[in-house]
């Protein structure tokens, strides 16, 4: 399961484009937490706790509970805007889960046991297909990372979904194929040619 962090927040008043302008003024990230057949909880977010959250891994898949006020809230990120020039977060869209809540989230895939793959001893190189896989999952089974065991790998081989352990309940969103997450290919070998070329650059 991931990590629950907590996010202290504090109620806003009002709704509206004035309204998150004048908590932008104040210092603040405006914030909106919806779902679960309640009313929206208008929210704002110290920028600085929210941004060493929003660029850890896995931020989409990671549960909050949102402290609002000292009632913990317990939600899922949604969307996040930025500016176009600065990529500071403008506003924050929460949605809330329970431990049967089933979502889509997208989990980051990490790469093990690389010196374990003869493929890559040899020279081979990595082929990332998918950096992370959307699952259907309920919000208390998302795991922190979906691992990859490159032990035993050669060049040519192929790592499919099908060879991933998940969660129990977890599902592929894409269910319609095996589809692959990452290969070994082949090490780039230069050319006669091109070797040539470049000795004859060095001299």
């Amino acid at each position: 399961m991931s990590e629950i962090i907590v996010l202290e927040a504090e109620a806003r008043d009002r709704a509206g484009k004035g309204a998150a302008r004048a908590t932008r003024r104040a210092g603040r990230i405006p914030a909106v937490l919806y779902g679960d057949k309640k009313e929206p909880v208008m929210l704002s977010l110290d920028p600085k706790l929210f941004g060493r959250q929003l660029h850890k891994p896995g931020f989409f898949s990671h549960l909050f509970d949102l402290n609002i006020d000292g009632t913990k809230h317990r939600a899922l990120p949604r969307d996040v805007q930025l500016h176009p020039v600065t990529d500071e977060p403008l506003h924050v869209d929460f949605v809330r889960v329970t431990a049967h809540t089933k979502t889509h989230v997208n989990v980051p895939v990490h790469f093990e046991n690389h010196l374990a793959s003869p493929g890559l001893k040899r020279g081979g190189v990595l082929n990332v297909v998918r950096h992370d896989i959307e699952l259907s999952v309920s919000a208390d089974s998302i795991p922190e990372r979906i691992d990859v065991d490159l032990t035993g790998l050669e060049i040519g081989d192929s790592v499919h979904i099908s060879a991933i352990k998940l969660p129990a309940g977890a599902h592929p969103v894409i269910a319609d194929r095996d589809f692959t997450i990452a290969t070994i290919a082949a090490p780039t070998v230069k050319t006669d040619e091109t070797a040539a070329e470049g000795e004859a650059a060095a001299v």
